[in-house]
C-alpha cells in the first residue's frame, strides 16, 4: 500500500479522533458552565465526566470515544486496506489525546484504543473493553492507573505479536501482520506518554478539614491559675 494512501488514512482518522465528545457533553449537561480541563483530574475523558457530570454523561463520553477509535480504523481500512486500519487506529488515539482544535489538550486515549482494538484485533477487544471500564469506575485502578495501564498495554502488545506470529484467525479484523503489534505498541506509547505528562489533579471543592478533635467541642481557652484556699484558724 502506497504512502499517500497511508497518509490519507492517518489524516482522516486523526480528524475523527479529535471529535470533542467530552466538550459536547459538558455543553449539553451544564450549558457550557463546566470545563473538564479545569476541574478534577483536568482530563476531558469518561472518568472525569462520570465524576462531575454523572454516570449517564460519563458513559456516553466513553461510548463516543470508543466509537472514534473504531471509526478511525474503518476509514483507514477503506482508504489503505489492512495496514491502513492499523495506521488509522493509532492516528485516532493521537487525535483524541492531542486534538489540534483544543490546544493539544485531550484525553488519555484508553477508551479510544478500545475502539481500535475492536476494529483491528477483535478477538482481544473484550479484554480491552474491560480495561477501559475499569479505568472509569474501579477505585483500585484509579489509584494505580499508570501501573495497571503499563501491564495491560504490555499484554496487548504481546498478544498482538503472538497472533501475528501464529497467523491465528482475527474474526472481522484484518489478517494479522506485523502492523498489528506495531500499532498496539504505538498506541500504548501514546497513552503512557499522556499519562506520564498529565497535570496533577485539582483538589475537589468542599468544606475544610475538621479540627483534630472532630469539631464536636468548643476550642479550648486558656484559663488562669486556680485560686488557692488558705486555712483559717478557728477559735482557740
Amino acid at each position: 500500500m502506497g504512502a499517500p494512501r497511508l497518509l490519507a488514512a492517518a489524516g482522516l482518522a486523526y480528524v475523527a479522533g479529535t471529535a470533542p465528545s467530552a466538550d459536547v457533553a459538558c455543553r449539553l449537561a451544564t450549558g457550557g458552565e463546566t470545563d473538564l480541563r479545569s476541574i478534577g483530574s483536568r482530563n476531558p475523558g469518561a472518568n472525569n465526566a462520570i465524576k462531575f457530570l454523572g454516570p449517564r454523561w460519563g458513559y456516553s463520553v466513553m461510548a463516543v470515544d470508543i466509537a472514534k477509535g473504531a471509526l478511525g480504523c474503518t476509514l483507514g481500512r477503506l482508504v489503505a486496506g489492512g495496514t491502513g486500519a492499523h495506521v488509522g487506529g493509532v492516528a485516532a488515539v493521537v487525535g483524541h489525546c492531542f486534538p489540534v482544535w483544543n490546544g493539544w489538550r485531550g484525553g488519555k486515549g484508553v477508551a479510544t484504543s478500545v475502539g481500535q482494538c475492536a476494529a483491528t484485533f477483535p478477538v482481544w477487544s473484550i479484554v480491552d473493553l474491560l480495561v477501559a471500564w475499569a479505568g472509569a469506575v474501579l477505585p483500585w485502578w484509579k489509584r494505580r492507573h499508570v501501573g495497571a495501564t503499563v501491564v495491560s498495554s504490555s499484554v496487548w502488545v504481546a498478544a498482538s505479536a503472538l497472533w501475528w506470529r501464529r497467523g491465528w484467525p482475527n474474526l472481522w479484523g484484518p489478517p494479522p501482520t506485523l502492523a498489528l503489534p506495531l500499532a498496539a505498541a504505538a498506541t500504548s506509547a501514546v497513552i503512557l506518554y499522556r499519562l506520564a505528562t498529565e497535570p496533577p489533579p485539582l483538589a475537589s471543592p468542599g468544606p475544610p478539614d475538621p479540627p483534630p478533635d472532630g469539631g464536636d467541642r468548643e476550642p479550648l481557652v486558656p484559663v488562669g491559675p486556680r485560686p488557692r484556699l488558705r486555712a483559717v484558724a478557728g477559735p482557740a
